[in-house]
């Protein structure tokens, strides 16, 4: 036999040797793993919830609730304070609270809280007065009450306009400011700030609340001359009504008490 063909038969021996070693080798490999199907996501339990007195719609400073005026509305547990009025503790809330006044306005939704209410046989004003305050009444126009943008809780300074004493000054009048950082209770029959205000409308009488002495202040400067209102910024309430500024203001006014004349300062 030729030694080519030797060869070549060598060659496929040593081929199909091969061929025989893979194919054990590939029928002795273990099989795929089974793909992994993800689990579903677990919803979370939903919150615990507790039955709070909240406003059935918006309620207005000064008015008398009247049924359907507070609802019941589910909230979170964990979100309760302790202001809050619960079912569980006030199961009749709804219909006890019926010809309260509210102190303050409520929002739709909003959670009622008994501080913000009075039970008051008389008028709202008397309900929405701080106590100790007095409410007084002063007659203004629009063009002496900022335009007529001023509306109930601003708060304004009260200016006095008055003749200028004889021999003192050039000018015919003088003004100055007898009271400052006044609240606002009502202008006109209007006690409460809405949507629906006509805040420019011309305006005849303005409700302030002032501590007996201011009070006094403000029916004596009536007397003296016309009073203006100055609209103050809305971070001027921090500084509390009733108290005194670190700026003193000017002006005085006589007064007579039994008979007795004696001129007093005007300040805050």
């Amino acid at each position: 036999m030729k030694a080519s063909r030797l060869l070549v038969l060598a060659v496929a021996l040593v081929a199909g040797i091969i061929a025989a070693m893979l194919a054990v080798k590939m029928s002795n490999r273990p099989p795929a793993p089974a793909p992994v199907v993800a689990a579903a996501p677990v919803a979370p339990p939903a919150p615990e919830t507790v039955d709070v007195l909240v406003a059935g719609g918006d309620i207005s400073t000064g008015k008398r609730i009247a049924a359907g005026d507070f609802v019941w509305q589910p909230f979170p547990k964990a979100g309760i304070v302790e202001a809050y009025i619960t079912r569980a503790a006030h199961p009749k809330a709804a219909e006890d609270y019926a010809d309260w006044v509210a102190r303050s306005a409520f929002f739709k939704g909003e959670p009622v809280n008994e501080q913000r209410l009075l039970k008051a046989e008389r008028g709202f004003m008397s309900v929405i007065l701080t106590p100790g305050m007095r409410a007084t009444a002063v007659e203004v126009k629009a063009v002496s009450s900022a335009g007529g943008f001023i509306l109930p809780n601003d708060h304004v300074d009260i200016i006095l306009t008055r003749a200028a004493p004889k021999g003192m000054n050039a000018d015919p009048y003088v003004s100055e400011t007898i009271l400052t950082n006044i609240r606002i209770l009502a202008v006109d029959q209007q006690v409460a700030d809405t949507k629906d205000s006509a805040s420019m409308l011309a305006k005849d009488t303005v409700t302030l609340e002032l501590t007996q002495r201011q009070a006094e202040i403000v029916a004596q400067s009536q007397q003296l001359g016309v009073i203006s209102l100055a609209l103050r910024a809305l971070r001027d309430r921090e500084t509390p009504v009733g108290e005194e500024e670190s700026t003193d203001v000017g002006g005085s006014v006589r007064v007579v008490r039994y008979g007795v004349s004696s001129t007093v300062s005007i300040r805050r």
